[in-house]
């Protein structure tokens, strides 16, 4: 009997063992659901990550534009102020409507003054055109700063409630009971690091576009100022 008893309790022990190493069944968790999980400190990261893509296209569109057939453009502009024809020079400013074309149409329309003035002249079209190129770049580099440390309140805020969580339950403390502080802590942060990340790469490579466009309206300016010279 005794010898029963014992294969009895072995063969359930088996039983046991075969029962709890059968694999469990795992959710799928979507971005969606993470997002959710995430907290209402979600909402403001999602909105400034949406105004930071916006900024980066528009930006890049202009500065595309902007950047357009320089060279095309001096050849032409050379060709009909060394034949006389400025009139047809500042219908071809009109044409391109780039900063370049903008400063040397200023530049054109000053024609018969002093050198120096129409320099100053075009110094001044060039600020306006850079100011131009420079805007909503701000609002890029704010959330590059802006996104990380709304994701770390949300962490600081997800440990609270976790915190608060462990402090009312009497007992022992479940993990399910504290996932939901520590997921809106960590989705908060990854989430707020990943828009930062993003927007600062953005925010710099715009800085390097428009610096080479600087550069380029620099020396146009003075191949311009050369060739008044030259035909005078």
């Amino acid at each position: 009997m005794p010898t029963n008893l014992s294969m009895n309790n072995i063969l359930f022990i088996l039983s046991q063992i075969t029962t709890t190493d059968e694999p469990v069944a795992k959710e799928s968790v979507t971005i969606l659901d993470l997002a959710i999980k995430g907290g209402w400190f979600m909402i403001p990261i999602v909105v400034l990550s949406i105004l930071g893509f916006y900024v980066f296209f528009e930006r890049l569109m202009a500065l595309k534009k902007a950047t357009a057939d320089p060279e095309q453009f001096i050849a032409k502009i050379k060709e009909l102020v060394l034949s006389g024809d400025i009139k047809g020079a500042k219908l071809l400013c009109a044409q391109y409507n780039t900063p370049v074309s903008r400063m040397i149409d200023k530049g054109l329309s000053r024609i018969g003054h002093p050198l120096k003035n129409i320099e100053a002249a075009i110094e001044n079209v060039a600020k306006i055109e850079l100011y131009l190129l420079e805007r909503n770049l701000p609002i890029l580099a704010t959330v590059s700063g802006a996104a990380p440390m709304v994701g770390f309140l949300g962490t600081v805020t997800g440990m609270i409630g976790a915190f608060i969580a462990i402090a009312q339950e009497e007992g022992n403390v479940s993990p399910k009971l504290l996932s939901a502080g520590i997921y809106e802590a960590m989705i908060t942060t990854a989430a707020g690091l990943i828009v930062g990340v993003i927007a600062y790469f953005f925010y710099n490579y715009l800085v390097t576009k428009i610096s080479k466009v600087v550069h380029r309206m620099e020396y146009t300016a003075i191949e311009f100022l050369d060739l008044l010279q030259d035909a005078r």
